[in-house]
């Protein structure tokens, strides 16, 4: 029997001596790297945490003492020791725990977390609502170095620290690295700190009003204990700072931190992928070298991201290689969709490269620090469309997000030529902010590129007659699918792709009135708000019916691919049975 064995709630975790404790971090690391070698997930922030999580239940009594985990990237740990131990360790529940804290799962957890930043902010409100009611407990903010570049967590801990007045922990992660390395001045501090044992003059944290300690081994779980039980029931703020080893006890994603931050599913023993991503040309390489080529002109491109450059393929040599005309903001995408717009106005080309779930973030930049002032701007929206993702990191949402705030461009391309074209264009125009969803898959070539002056046009591949299909973007595959199917029942339907969604071609939209009785759009994201709600509008005095398809408004967590189509009748066979059906 292992420890993990007798391991059932963070009690049992009270009733072990440091080598107890020190032996059961072994045994958690082997979980973390058996699931995340089977079905991929955060490595590296997760190793480096496990002492500290030991620790913390060591002395702290969750759930009535409130521990908030910051993205929850270091959160395996404390689900294998809060009941979760079989989604490390047995592959037929792998898929009853998520990657993340979800309070569905278990009392231990407090919020469903994903994205960065948050941790202070959301423990801040556990603690004035404690305070409130007059209750007695501890509330800890688990944050990691990276995630105090976030706009939010400088916010949260600037409130927390001369407004609440009572207990409140910030235990800070220090691993030297966000998810590649940090930037900003903030780090510097934080490196002072570490260099001089905590005792520096200089130290951000006090400077704010908290006080603080620092624990410069950061894996020692005695000297963490010692640590959280002389701030345990605290009345003030006050800042734990730990200084851990990202990676610990697995010696390649301790080498090389920045890819072993997330993995997909990998051999342990060599590191090797086991995931075969397929032949052909990637968006990636195609940018890279695109923009790179442009800088190489002299041209003042400015190739903005917010701290995750792994997403785009900006790896090490070639942010190297982009020198002083790479920027990265840490994790902050406020400022850099704000910096992008100032970029753009001093005559510069930026193009803001971001994930389209952290696009969410930006909503109030994109409006009125961007689109309202009208700078030409690029921004490339990555990993967007319906996918089998987590809650926390679903790419649905972005179109109808900011393809409704005025002044912007919001583009689609179903092509490689159509991805370059658009490109192209967006960082020569001047009219206004332009941004560009770029295909998810690896695409081939083949296809015509449109000209500069067509990169906004519908584009029909096929004309026929009584259905036509609109397809955004990618959904270009499952239109050409439809219109086969709808060929079995006689039915030549028009085939046309939709490039541009914050704006109506409607010349083309004018030219289906004549043969056609029925508009079927496709696009990969929410229904509610997108493009073919805008086709439904424009036909609504006609005698056109519009059946509109995509993903319902809600959150998908981990839902298959199949199901999910399925779910939303996005399958050739379904979408032509319903317009047969008002054929």
């Amino acid at each position: 029997m292992t420890l993990l064995d007798m391991v059932h709630s963070p009690a049992d975790v009270k009733k072990m001596s440091v080598q107890q404790l020190n032996d059961l971090a072994q045994e958690i690391r082997q979980g973390i790297l058996k699931r995340d070698s089977l079905i991929g997930g955060h490595v590296g922030p997760n190793l480096g945490f496990v002492e500290a999580t030991l620790a913390l239940h060591y002395v702290f009594n969750s759930p009535v003492d409130k521990i908030v985990f910051d993205v929850s990237h270091q959160c395996y740990a404390h689900k294998m020791i809060t009941g979760r131990y079989n989604g490390f360790f047995n592959p037929d529940d792998y898929d009853k725990i998520t990657g993340y804290t979800n309070p569905h799962e278990s009392e231990h957890d407090h919020f469903v977390i994903g994205h960065t930043s948050t941790s202070v902010s959301l423990a801040s409100g556990l603690a004035k609502a404690r305070d409130l009611k007059g209750e007695k407990h501890n509330v800890i903010a688990v944050i990691g170095d990276g995630s105090l570049s976030g706009g939010e967590a400088l916010e949260g801990l600037d409130f927390a620290a001369s407004e609440l007045g009572s207990n409140f922990i910030v235990v800070v992660n220090d691993n030297q690295m966000s998810i590649a390395e940090n930037h900003g001045g903030l780090y510097n501090n934080l490196k002072l700190l570490r260099e001089t044992n905590g005792q520096a003059e200089i130290n951000f944290f006090e400077a704010l009003g908290y006080d603080y300690i620092y624990v410069n081994d950061g894996n020692d779980v005695e000297k963490l204990i010692a640590a959280f039980q002389s701030v345990k029931d605290t009345n003030k703020p006050v800042v734990v700072h730990l200084n851990t080893l990202k990676g610990k006890g697995y010696k390649l994603a301790e080498t090389y931190k920045e890819p072993w931050h997330w993995s997909v599913p990998f051999d342990i023993e060599s590191g090797d992928k086991t995931v075969d991503f397929g032949e052909g040309e990637s968006l990636d390489d195609l940018t890279y070298n695109f923009l790179n080529d442009k800088i190489k002109r002299g041209e003042k491109v400015a190739v903005v991201v917010a701290g995750t450059p792994g997403v785009f393929g900006f790896n090490p040599q070639r942010r190297q290689e982009l020198g002083a005309h790479y920027i990265d903001v840490g994790i902050a995408e406020e400022h850099a969709v704000a910096m992008s717009s100032a970029l753009a106005k001093g005559g510069c080309c930026p193009v803001f490269c971001v994930h389209s779930s952290f696009l969410q973030r930006t909503y109030d930049q994109l409006s009125q620090d961007l689109a309202l002032n009208r700078n030409p701007a690029v921004i490339l929206v990555y990993w967007s469309g319906l996918s089998s993702a987590d809650a926390t990191h679903l790419g649905c949402f972005d179109m109808a997000m900011a393809s409704n705030i005025p002044n912007i461009t919001f583009l689609t391309p179903a092509t490689k030529e159509e991805y370059m074209a658009m490109l192209d264009w967006s960082m020569t125009q001047k009219d206004g902010p332009v941004m560009i969803r770029v295909p998810n898959a690896v695409v081939y070539g083949g296809e015509v590129a449109p000209r500069a002056d067509e990169v906004k046009a519908m584009a029909f591949a096929q004309k026929g007659e009584k259905v036509a299909l609109l397809a955004v973007g990618e959904m270009l595959g499952l239109a050409k699918q439809t219109a086969e199917t709808l060929m079995n029942f006689h039915v030549d339907a028009t085939l046309a792709t939709v490039r541009c969604v914050s704006e109506l071609d409607t010349a083309a939209l004018e030219s289906l009135k004549d043969k056609h009785k029925v508009v079927i759009t496709l696009e990969g994201g929410v229904v509610n708000g997108g493009f073919g709600e805008k086709i439904a509008r424009y036909f609504g005095n006609s005698e056109l019916k519009v059946l509109n398809y995509g993903a319902k408004k809600e959150f998908t967590d981990r839902l298959p691919l199949d199901v999910l189509y399925r779910e939303n009748r996005l399958l050739p066979q379904m979408i032509a049975e319903d317009a047969l059906k008002l054929l």
